[in-house]
């Protein structure tokens, strides 16, 4: 049977693997996938969490709602990417250096 200790510790690889791939990587799309991945981490918390309290299901409520949260930024995120691929021909975001104009 899995236990409530073994979500944490998947969870929290996630979170760190999510971690790392923000630190180390130079591309806007590796890092959403990063941030998506930290996302998914909480989100298994909160399922973990739900799954073992006999009392309410507040936990899977709330991992829906940032579900649906956590798309919604991603399609965001993506317009944003892809305006400022086309403005500066580059998904770095250590060469964007200028927003304006």
């Amino acid at each position: 049977m899995i236990t409530l200790s073994d979500f944490l510790i998947i969870s929290a690889a996630l979170f760190c693997i999510g971690l790392y791939i923000i630190l180390a990587k130079r591309n806007a799309i590796q890092i959403l996938i990063g941030i998506e991945l930290m996302l998914n981490a909480a989100i298994l918390n909160l399922v973990a969490f739900g799954k073992y309290d006999k009392i309410n299901n507040g936990g899977q409520v709330f991992a829906l709602f940032a579900i649906v949260l956590a798309a919604a930024t991603t399609a965001v995120a993506l317009a944003i990417i892809l305006n400022v691929y086309r403005r500066y021909n580059t998904i770095d975001p250590g060469k964007v250096n200028n927003l304006g104009d």
